[in-house]
């Protein structure tokens, strides 16, 4: 890389910068930020929990775009001091620090183009992720508690906290089925992504021939919301059952009927929660689960219409798989949607699943 390359560099990071400007209205999001933090200093702010912690959050996510563009321009300005002091005289080893930090620099720029793409009404919110084994018994099972790990393990590398909701262990080993709470600014518009089948190809470890086995395991990702969304449900449409609390494993969290299962009958929509000891609690934070599955069922029926009046066909099934992971005969993560691929089969079952979901989301636009 040469000097002039930077500056062609420099010139194109200024342009987006630019045009993020012109996209952020930090003109209402600044005096927005600090009618907040006048309400929040405000003595009587606790008051209502609920209340103070939707303005926190609220908050939160506009100091996390703003500051991260005053960043940008920031980071921006030191990297023309630094071209400008090697134009008048070259040093190698600056030289060497400015290719270093303009990659950088790039890679903050695509995060933050990113974040400005989940403009969807609840990209911003938490999200809810139900993992579900496959048919194929232990190997499918096992399967299921890998995904488990992958998105724990990607979870906590984006410093989301990550709460178990439900878990049924599997009968052997992994997991029949778990639903996670996962907590934090966009988790929902990054992690909508990832629902779907996911398929994977190996030489099972169960299988004492050493053959080769290919198990699936189906994904689903919900807006986590926290009784802030209208939806009707009649109690004559609900199944209620009650069922003793266990964790992973099979481990007894208590020895009431805490947990609590929901079907709604007209959808066959089901829901599930045991991580609280009321049973009150599960049933109330069941059915903000139920809500938000509901209202996701709306947007997908609503999506189906259109595709059938634009005479789209979207086949559903197992056979429709969004990615699939090869680890043998060669290693290979592809994803069908956007045809991106890793040969890193190890690091993305360690949570490095980001090229894949940033794929996903440019294509959204493309």
């Amino acid at each position: 890389m040469q000097l002039s390359d930077i500056r062609n560099e420099l010139d194109n990071t200024a342009s987006e910068i630019a045009d993020f400007r012109g996209s952020l209205d930090l003109e209402n999001k600044e005096p927005r930020i600090q009618e907040l933090d006048e309400i929040m200093v405000d003595p009587s702010f606790w008051d209502n929990q609920e209340a103070a912690q939707k303005i926190i959050s609220e908050s939160n996510a506009l100091k996390a775009v703003v500051d991260s563009y005053k960043e940008l321009v920031e980071t921006q300005e030191e990297l023309e001091m630094t071209h400008e002091l090697l134009k008048e005289e070259m040093d190698e080893e600056l030289f060497e620090e400015l290719v270093a930090d303009m990659k950088a620099f790039r890679k903050k720029l695509d995060n933050f183009e990113l974040q400005m793409l989940l403009s969807d009404e609840f990209d911003q919110y938490s999200a809810v992720l139900e993992i579900h084994s496959g048919a194929g018994g232990t190997e499918s099972q096992d399967w299921a508690s890998m995904l488990l790990r992958m998105y724990t393990r990607w979870a906590e590398q984006h410093n989301y906290k990550v709460e178990t909701l439900d878990y049924q262990a599997g009968d052997e080993a992994g997991v029949k089925s778990v639903t996670l709470s996962i907590k934090g600014h966009n988790a929902y518009g990054y992690l909508k992504a990832e629902k779907g089948v996911h398929r994977l190809v190996r030489i099972s470890p169960f299988d004492s021939s050493g053959r080769r086995h290919t198990s699936f395991s189906s994904i689903e990702v919900m807006p986590e919301f926290d009784g802030d969304i209208d939806v009707e449900i009649r109690s004559e449409d609900l199944k209620i059952d009650t069922y003793r609390s266990s964790g992973a494993g099979g481990q007894h969290v208590n020895t009431t009927d805490s947990a609590v299962r929901i079907t709604h009958i007209p959808t066959g929509a089901v829901v599930t929660c045991q991580t609280e000891r009321s049973q009150i609690k599960n049933r109330e934070r069941a059915m903000n689960l139920l809500k938000a599955k509901l209202y996701q069922i709306q947007r997908e029926e609503e999506r189906a219409r259109l595709d059938e009046i634009r005479g789209e066909q979207k086949e559903i099934g197992w056979g429709s798989q969004i990615r699939s992971y090869v680890f043998h005969p060669y290693n290979m993560v592809k994803d069908h949607r956007t045809n991106e691929e890793s040969g890193n089969v190890q690091a993305v079952m360690d949570g490095d699943i980001d090229p894949f979901i940033n794929a996903y989301l440019r294509s959204q636009i493309s």
